[in-house]
This record gives structure tokens, sequence and C-alpha cells, in this order.
């Protein structure tokens, strides 16, 4: 059965983030998270969820690697990020620069490499 609500541990676990940069995120605002009777850090599943794009649903691809950003290399247009998977592997996508901006790629931040045919995604 999972859980409704996670400890900031498990929660950066889940993520593939540290918890330094959960706590950062904290501060900066982005993510939500609440605190519990001992004024220790919560994060609800929902926003678990919502960070690692478990609930967009609008991907047909099933070869997702969830990792964190290693180096994000921007030059003209495009720009190269590369993921240090879960499994001991890593993954170089080129990217329009336009992407980075948007999805906010740094290094640390976590993301998803979505493998389908001959092309690699990147998304947060």
């Amino acid at each position: 059965m999972a859980k409704d609500v996670y400890t900031a541990r498990e929660a950066a676990q889940a993520l593939g983030i540290s918890l330094d940069t959960l706590r950062r995120w904290d501060r900066d605002g982005r993510i939500r998270t609440k605190r519990d009777a001992a004024n220790r850090r919560v994060v609800s599943a929902r926003e678990i969820a919502r960070l690692r794009g478990d609930d967009t649903g609008h991907m047909s691809a099933r070869n997702r690697l969830r990792g964190t950003v290693k180096s994000v290399r921007v030059d003209g247009l495009l720009a190269q990020v590369e993921i240090l998977v879960t499994a001991p592997a890593r993954v170089v996508a080129i990217v329009t620069r336009d992407a980075v901006e948007e999805l906010g790629l740094e290094p640390g931040s976590a993301a998803t490499a979505i493998v389908k045919s001959t092309s690699v995604m990147v998304e947060r």
C-alpha cells in the first residue's frame, strides 16, 4: 500500500535528488512541503508524482531513466544535458537551449531521460 506522506529523506530518494537539494527547493518554493508534529518536513505523494511527471500521462514512451543532471553545456541554440541515471550508466541528450531554460535544468536537478526509438527526450 502506497503512503500518502513521505519524510524529506524518502521524498528526496524518490525524486533522485539529495536531501540538501530538497531543502533548497523548499526554500526556493520549487516543492510544496508541510511540517509534521515534530516540525520535520514531509512531502505528499501527490507532490512527488507532480515533480516526477508521473501524472502527465501524455507520452507513450515506456523507457524512462530517472536520475540527476550532472552537467548542462549550452552552445548557441543547442544544449547538451548529461544525466546520471539510477543504473550504473549515464545518458547524454542534445536538446534545444529553450528546452533547458523551460525545464530549469541545472546540475543537481532531478530529470528523467525518455528513450523512444532513436530519440532521447528530457522531462522534469
